[in-house]
């Protein structure tokens, strides 16, 4: 099976070793649970859900069997209307369910530099999409390194920009969305 992970620098393991990106230290924890999967990493560094939607269609080769989108942190980052980025996933998933696949969509959390309205926007758009794409939803690509939302709780883990995951925090992070993608190869399976 194959599994094409399409994100951005979290996603392409930015600022890591090869083997300490968040996709290689996924493929060894599904390996470790007995899962036969390549994943794929289609992951590129400053992607925004723009970028995302301009390469799905090379992404989504005929060998693909599910997809992970990962994508929104930089539309976040640099204040892209939510609006514009609810399109450009719904776009993506729309692919993705003409190709037949099914996906998990792993949400972010956008902080409160634009406003609370962006906020709530934004935060939305990943449950409403996932409901709407009938897809398996990951709330955040960060929830296992906080406790109870308190960020400051994620320091260790975060290389010195405070943006990307150090590999003690990829880990962490895998820990928690593995089982997700375990959800994703199963409901693969059963189709």
């Amino acid at each position: 099976m194959v599994i094409a992970a399409l994100g951005d620098s979290l996603t392409a393991g930015y600022g890591l070793a090869p083997q300490a990106g968040f996709v290689p230290v996924l493929q060894n924890w599904l390996e470790a649970q007995g899962a036969d999967v390549e994943l794929r990493n289609a992951g590129v560094s400053g992607d925004t859900t723009a970028g995302g939607l301009a390469r799905i269609d090379w992404t989504l080769t005929p060998d693909v069997d599910a997809l992970i989108v990962a994508l929104g942190g930089n539309d976040m980052l640099r204040g892209v209307a939510p609006e514009v980025s609810r399109a450009n996933l719904d776009a993506i998933l729309d692919k993705a369910s003409q190709a037949g696949l099914p996906v998990l969509l792993i949400g972010m959390s956008a902080s409160g530099n634009f406003g609370t309205d962006f906020k709530a926007a934004f935060d939305a758009m990943y449950p409403d999409l996932a409901q709407t794409h009938d897809a398996l939803l990951a709330p955040s690509f960060f929830a296992g390194l906080t406790a109870d939302g308190d960020l400051a709780a994620a320091r260790p883990y975060m290389q010195p920009d405070g943006i990307h995951p150090n590999p003690e925090g990829v880990r962490l992070i895998v820990d928690t969305l593995g089982p997700y993608v375990a959800d994703l190869i199963a409901m693969t399976e059963s189709n």
